[in-house]
C-alpha cells in the first residue's frame, strides 16, 4: 500500500513537472523572442486590473505583475482561448484517426520522462526512494524507442489532414525525424560504451563531477551531435522544415484546431524540456554540483540535487529557444546533408573512437 503511494505521489509530481516546463518553455518562448526581435511582446492580459478592495489590494498587485510580464496571456488566455476554440474535422476523414495523431504525437514524450531520475536517492520514515517512476535498467534504449515511436503521431497528422500541406509536412517530418534518429542511435550506443550502463541514475552517478570532469569534456562529440540531434528531433528551427510557414501554411498541424492543435503545440514544448534533461543527465552531471559532495540518502540533499538539475535543465531548454529565433531556417537539401552526409559519419567514427578508447 504504502509502495503504491510513493509511485502515486512519483507520477503526480513528474506530471506537473512536464506541465510546468512545457508552460515555461511556451513564455520564454513568447517573451523571449520578442526581446531578440527588439519588441515588447505579450503584456495586456491582466495589466489593468483594479480594485477599491483593500484586502484584495496585493493579489490585483501580483495580478497586474503577472499581466505586464505576459504570463497571464500565455499561461492562462491562450490556453482557455484554444479550448473554446472550434474542433474542426476535415470532411472524409475518421474523426478517430483525426483525434489520434495528436495523442500518439503527445503520449511518448510523456511516458519517457517516466525513465528520467530527477534527484538522488533519499531515505524517508525508512523508505527508500528513488525519484523516478520507472527505474528501469535499459532506461536510454526505452527513451530511445518513445522518440521512435512520435514519428507515427507526426505521419498520420500530416495525413489525416487531407491537404496536400498537410501531406508534405507530414512526410517532412517522418524523413527528419527517421534521418537523424540513426545519429542519435549511434551516439547513445556511444554513451553506453563509455559509461558501461543503459541505467540513467547509474550513468549520472559514474559521471565524476565532484572532481571537475565533466562527461562533455571526455564526450564532446557526442554532446555536439547530441544537442544538433535533439534540436531536429523536436522539429524546432533552424530545423523547422515540417512546419515552414512561409511554405506549408503549418505543416502537418495545418488542419487542427482547438484542444488537439493545443496538444502538439505541448508536446512539442515538453520535448524541448525532455531533449534537455537527456544532455544534463547524460554530459552535465545531473544533479551533481562541481567540487560539492551532497550527503548521501538526505531528503534535504535529494531537494538540493533536484533544484540544480531543474535550474541546468531550464538553461538548455532557454539555449534550444534562443538558437530557434536567432538562427535561420535550412533548406530542405541542407538539412538532409547535415543528417546523412556530417552527423551520421561523424557519429559512427566518434563510436569507433570511444569503442578502441574503451578496449585500451
Amino acid at each position: 500500500m504504502v509502495e503504491l503511494l510513493i509511485l502515486l505521489i512519483k507520477l503526480f509530481v513528474v506530471f506537473n513537472l512536464i506541465m510546468g516546463l512545457a508552460s515555461i518553455c511556451t513564455w520564454i518562448e513568447r517573451k523571449g523572442s520578442a526581446l531578440i526581435q527588439d519588441r515588447v511582446g505579450a503584456n495586456r492580459a491582466g495589466a489593468f486590473v483594479e480594485t477599491d478592495n483593500i484586502l484584495l489590494k496585493p493579489v490585483f498587485y501580483v495580478l497586474r505583475v503577472l499581466g505586464m510580464l505576459g504570463i497571464i496571456n500565455t499561461l492562462v488566455n491562450d490556453g482557455v482561448k484554444a479550448l473554446t476554440k472550434e474542433d474542426f474535422v476535415p470532411e472524409g476523414v475518421s474523426n478517430f484517426m483525426h483525434s489520434l495523431a495528436p495523442f500518439l504525437a503527445v503520449f511518448p514524450v510523456f511516458v519517457a520522462f517516466a525513465l528520467l531520475p530527477f534527484a538522488p536517492d533519499f531515505t524517508v520514515s525508512g523508505y527508500h526512494i528513488r525519484a523516478q517512476v520507472a527505474p528501469l535498467d535499459a532506461g536510454l534504449l526505452f527513451i530511445f524507442a518513445m522518440g521512435s515511436m512520435a514519428v507515427y503521431g507526426v505521419a498520420l497528422a500530416g495525413w489525416t489532414g487531407n491537404n496536400k500541406f498537410s501531406l508534405l509536412g507530414g512526410l517532412r517530418a517522418a524523413a527528419q525525424m527517421i534521418s537523424y534518429e540513426l545519429a542519435m542511435g549511434v551516439t547513445f550506443v556511444t554513451v553506453i560504451i563509455t559509461y558501461g550502463t543503459l541505467d540513467l541514475y547509474e550513468i549520472v552517478e559514474r559521471q565524476q563531477y565532484g572532481l571537475g570532469i565533466l562527461a562533455t569534456i571526455t564526450q564532446p562529440i557526442s554532446f555536439i551531435i547530441l544537442f544538433v540531434v535533439g534540436m531536429a528531433e523536436t522539429k524546432r528551427g533552424p530545423f523547422d522544415l515540417p512546419e515552414s510557414e512561409s511554405e506549408l501554411v503549418a505543416g502537418y498541424f495545418t488542419e487542427y484546431s482547438g484542444m488537439k492543435f493545443l496538444l502538439f503545440w505541448l508536446g512539442e514544448f515538453a520535448e524541448i524540456a525532455l531533449f534537455a534533461a537527456i544532455i544534463v543527465l547524460l554530459f552535465f552531471g545531473g544533479w551533481k554540483i562541481p567540487f560539492v559532495e551532497l550527503p548521501a540518502g538526505s531528503w534535504l540533499s535529494a531537494l538540493i540535487g533536484h533544484a540544480v538539475l531543474m535550474g541546468k535543465i531550464l538553461f538548455f531548454c532557454v539555449l534550444q529557444i534562443v538558437l530557434r529565433w536567432t538562427l535561420p531556417r535550412f533548406r530542405y537539401d541542407q538539412l538532409m546533408h547535415l543528417g546523412w552526409k556530417i552527423l551520421l559519419p561523424l557519429s559512427m567514427v566518434n563510436l569507433v573512437v570511444a569503442a578502441a578508447l574503451k578496449v585500451l
